[in-house]
């Protein structure tokens, strides 16, 4: 069993939890973080704001990061396309 933290970051604010989790595998740590991701991101998309992104990261025990899913609001002027 190995232990992983989450990170949420929007914006320049984020935070790790503090208490670890405890998986068997990479692969379960990889089907919780989706799982968890996809009861937030609802909510999450209803209050994004343009050229803003939400991210989530799985971190080792090292809390090194191992997996990341990102939410990217993304205003097409802002990048340039007239579309």
């Amino acid at each position: 069993m190995s232990l992983y933290f989450f990170r949420i970051s929007t914006g320049r604010y984020s935070g790790v939890a503090d208490q670890p989790y405890e998986f068997e595998d990479r692969a379960a740590a990889w089907t919780e973080m989706t799982e968890v991701c996809a009861n937030l991101l609802g909510g999450i998309s209803r209050g994004l704001k343009q050229n803003a992104e939400w991210r989530m990261e799985l971190l080792d025990e090292n809390k090194e990061p191992v997996f990341r899913i990102s939410l990217i609001g993304e205003s097409q002027k802002a990048l340039g396309r007239t579309g």
